[in-house]
Parts: structure tokens; C-alpha cells; sequence
């Protein structure tokens, strides 16, 4: 099973295509992240961290929401392909790499928000990782800032334990594309191997790449003591309903003072 940083490597010029239109969520997302954001955090929020900006989905659509933003993943190749990503969007984002276990060493300053989306945070498997994750996400918030998290609905995935995914068939432009994601549980219920197999038709012949990864299947619970061991108050979980966001995100606040 590969590293996160590997899965990503890996995964940079496929990762478009697990959704029906890249360019449409990453207006979409900006949408809905800036308005959550300015609603928690103030109408004068302006500068934002995504620590786990992948191809730049999140950290492209709130520039063109018109926030200031820094960029950082622990991929090169994936932070390689959003500073082109942003350049076709006509957006400057200022982007580095970075493990957000090491924030505090890898990236400077402070922000008015940080974000950590599209269920990158259950990457880390041990509880240990997981305070290093939070607490070097606190240190890049500024005081009274806000920190903005997605994952997955693990409170009912983990009753239904599913298999698989349902597939994603798509016409392109240079022919068909399939995606879909086999999810192999421990037995314990605590976490699942991901494979996400991507399917590409190019002059009538499929070709097959297959992405491995863990994810740890983290409830609601255990992410609301993570984020208060790290400092973090006012936590509050923000479902797709409310929001429009395709996963539950949940907000919290560095303390004022």
C-alpha cells in the first residue's frame, strides 16, 4: 500500500477524472467554501491556507472568490499540476510542499482560515499523526481564525461498510472514461484499503490504472476530541444539505486570546 504522498504522486493527472466536470466543481467548491467561511469567520476573511491543496480544487476556486491563497500538499506532482491548473484559471496562488504534520516547520506565517478538504485528513492512522495534523494546522490559524475540514460520512460508512463504488462513466474528449473505488474494511471497522481504478479508452483500447491507499474511518466524535485536544472551540459540523458541499465539513476556531 503506498505512502499518502505516493497515492497523490500517483494520482495527480488522473484526478480530474473522478469527477463529471473538474472545472465546474472547482467553482462550485469556491462557492460554497467562501460562503461558509465568511459566514463563520467574517465578511473580512481574507487569506486562506489549504494544506492539502491537491491539483488545486479548493485553492482555486477561493481565489477566484477573490481570497489570497497559499497552496501546500505533501505531492509534489500534485502541486506541480494546480500551479498550472491556476494559471488557466488566471489565478495567482502561491503554492509549496508541505506534510500538514509539519506545518509549523514547512510553512510560514499565519492565515485567517485553514483548510484541509476532499477527506485528506483520515490519511493519518495513528492518533499521533492526527494531533501533529491538527495542532500544526492551529498554528498556521490565526487567533480567532478558522480552520475548515472535509471527510467523508463515517458515522453511516462505517455501519454499511461498503465494497465499492458505483462507476463513473464519462464521454471526453479523446474517448470514454470509467472510475470507481473498491473499499477492502479491516475487520475491526477502523479503517478501509481504498483502490481507485481508473479506465480510459484512447483508438478503442481501455487501459486500466489502479491508486492505492488507507483511510481511517474517522466519526464525528473522535474529530471533535482530536480538534479540541489541539487547542480548537466552537466546533460545529456543516452537512451537504447546508451547505451544497458533496461531503460534511466541519468548522472550528483558534481561540481570541
Amino acid at each position: 500500500m503506498s505512502t499518502p504522498g505516493r497515492f497523490y504522486d500517483d494520482l495527480a493527472t488522473d484526478y480530474h477524472l473522478v469527477y463529471v466536470d473538474w472545472s465546474d466543481a472547482v467553482r462550485r467548491q469556491g462557492s460554497v467554501l467562501a460562503r461558509l467561511i465568511r459566514e463563520r469567520a467574517g465578511s473580512d476573511t481574507r487569506s486562506v491556507l489549504d494544506c492539502a491543496c491537491g491539483i488545486g480544487t479548493q485553492a482555486i476556486g477561493l481565489a477566484l472568490q477573490g481570497f489570497v491563497v497559499r497552496g501546500t500538499d505533501i505531492s509534489p506532482k500534485a502541486v506541480a499540476r494546480a500551479r498550472a491548473e491556476a494559471a488557466d484559471f488566471g489565478v495567482d496562488i502561491s503554492f509549496g510542499i508541505a506534510d500538514f504534520r509539519r506545518l509549523d516547520r514547512e510553512v510560514e506565517g499565519q492565515y485567517d482560515a485553514v483548510i484541509c478538504c476532499d477527506n485528506s485528513l483520515p490519511h493519518m492512522l495513528t492518533d499521533d499523526d492526527m494531533c501533529l495534523a491538527l495542532r500544526g494546522m492551529r498554528g498556521k490559524v490565526r487567533a480567532g481564525g478558522l480552520l475548515v475540514v472535509g471527510v467523508r460520512d463515517y458515522d453511516a460508512l462505517a455501519v454499511e461498510r461498503p465494497h465499492a463504488t458505483m462507476p463513473l462513466v464519462m464521454e471526453r474528449e479523446k474517448g470514454r472514461s470509467i472510475t470507481f473505488q473498491v473499499w477492502d474494511w479491516a475487520e475491526n471497522g477502523e479503517s478501509y484499503a481504498l483502490s481507485l481504478f481508473v479506465l480510459e479508452e484512447s483508438a478503442g483500447v481501455w487501459h486500466t490504472r489502479c491508486h492505492t491507499t488507507t483511510y481511517r474511518a474517522l466519526r464525528r466524535a473522535e474529530l471533535d476530541e482530536f480538534l479540541e485536544r489541539a487547542g480548537f472551540e466552537d466546533v460545529r459540523w456543516h452537512g451537504p444539505e447546508e451547505t451544497g458541499h458533496y461531503q460534511p465539513l466541519v468548522t472550528a476556531r483558534r481561540p481570541a486570546t
